[in-house]
């Protein structure tokens, strides 16, 4: 799910999945047995290139499969504007859509997506994608990429700073700071980079105990009482005000901070695993360690989430069955494909079995040998499923400013019964 947790889409634009639609069609009757079908994806080197490799592994050669590259953005906006229409002419027969929306149109268009329940078992994938992906019994998607964290970390300034790979093992939020105090005085090199817009941190620490913004009905707003949001604000503060990161205003900013050698470590998703061996000069300087969990908090576990996506059926466009047997015979059952997939695009399955392949149970050299997307493939079991509800982004534009408060030493109880408020008053609206 590269590139895509940066994005803060603004309020007006989400506040459209609350509208009620129907998914009814005039393209055609689903059982008609179209040889043609159709998928959405963004990110050519990732996404698009999955659904390529896909193709080489279907064997209905009767089925044609064709793939349209399109931004996240411009996915979002024809979804919306053809479900609150209740007309899918366009639309095509298989869509990504991100964990942190799908709620929001399982919700607003219960009849849009095709039932997925007999093409995904779900003991075969990790189980915190379900609490994303169903309703009530009902699977909608085909699990793909997992946003599964970890601590990417330079070895070499860590060795530099008295570290060694044990003392970043089941550490906590505070031993990453203090961590970040020896590396910068030490090495002169800032822990991170941070870009204050930015609350991907904040999520990644929230899930590690098992909240989000809103409560298991993903509805009730839950940000006054949220213990580990306010964790993990106070991390991003401590981060930003005692001067251990480099200060970054976007993606690109915190790619360059990777790349260029500046920055000892990044807590992210697995996805980030192409942006740092990037830097091919870093070859062999780089490991990976489980997400820190926050110091007292007996619900908070080393492993959480950021990012990841499935793939969707939109129901009544011409070709439905062929497009639920293309994603059963590839993403819902093919572990060689997730393997192959490992290789090709660094891709971090949420399929149990891609542990049994090859490429899961091989060393990376650019990691010194660590045997990578085992770990990940592990950690992924161990992540708390969240309900990430319909709002996640229209409660981040409120969030932001609070951030920022929290920064300049405002009281964040206060903070965040004031936001509270606010995202109340949005998500009504």
């Amino acid at each position: 799910m590269k590139k895509l947790i940066t994005s803060i889409v603004t309020a007006a634009a989400l506040l459209t999945l609350a509208a009620c639609g129907s998914s009814s069609s005039s393209s055609g009757d689903s059982d008609s047995g179209s040889d043609k079908i159709t998928v959405w994806a963004w990110d050519e080197t990732f996404n698009i290139k999955a659904v390529n490799e896909a193709k080489k592994v279907y064997e209905n050669q009767d089925v044609d499969v064709e793939v349209v590259t399109m931004s996240q953005d411009d996915i979002v906006q024809k979804l919306n504007t053809s479900l609150a229409s209740g007309n899918t002419d366009g639309l095509p027969n298989i869509v990504l859509i991100e964990d942190y929306r799908i709620q929001g149109y399982l919700s607003s268009y219960p009849d849009a997506f095709s039932d997925l329940t007999d093409i995904v078992n779900e003991d075969d994938f990790s189980s915190y994608k379900f609490a994303v992906n169903k309703v009530d019994d009902v699977i909608y998607g085909v699990p793909f990429d997992s946003g599964v964290a970890g601590l990417f970390y330079r070895t070499d300034y860590l060795a530099d700073a008295g570290y060694e790979a044990a003392d970043l093992e089941d550490i906590t939020w505070d031993d990453f700071i203090q961590i970040a105090k020896d590396v910068k005085e030490k090495t002169g090199h800032p822990m991170m980079s941070l870009d204050p817009s930015d609350l991907g941190l904040a999520r990644i620490i929230m899930q590690s105990a098992g909240e989000w913004y809103t409560g298991e009905d993903g509805t009730t707003v839950t940000i006054k009482d949220n213990e580990s949001f306010k964790a993990g604000l106070n991390v991003l503060a401590t981060l930003l005000n005692e001067g251990l990161v480099e200060q970054v205003s976007d993606w690109d900013g915190g790619v360059n901070a990777v790349q260029s050698g500046n920055t000892a470590s990044a807590p992210t998703g697995a996805w980030y695993s192409s942006t740092i061996q990037g830097a091919e000069d870093q070859s062999g300087n780089w490991a990976i360690a489980p997400i820190p969990s926050i110091a007292g908090d007996s619900n908070s576990v080393n492993a959480s989430s950021i990012g990841g996506a499935g793939w969707y059926v939109i129901k009544g466009v011409d070709g439905e069955d062929n497009a639920k047997d293309f994603l059963s015979n590839t993403f819902a059952t093919n572990k060689e494909l997730m393997g192959t997939l490992a290789t090709e695009i660094g891709l971090v399955s949420t399929m149990n079995a891609a542990e049994e392949t090859e490429e899961y149970t091989s060393g990376l050299d650019f990691y010194g040998g660590q045997k990578v997307f085992q770990d990940f493939s592990q950690w992924s079991q161990e992540i708390p499923a969240v309900n990430y509800g319909n709002h996640t982004y229209a409660i981040e534009s409120v969030l932001t400013e609070s951030l920022q408060r929290v920064i300049n030493g405002e009281d964040i109880d206060k903070v965040l019964e004031d936001a509270q408020s606010q995202v109340e008053a949005q998500i009504a609206n």
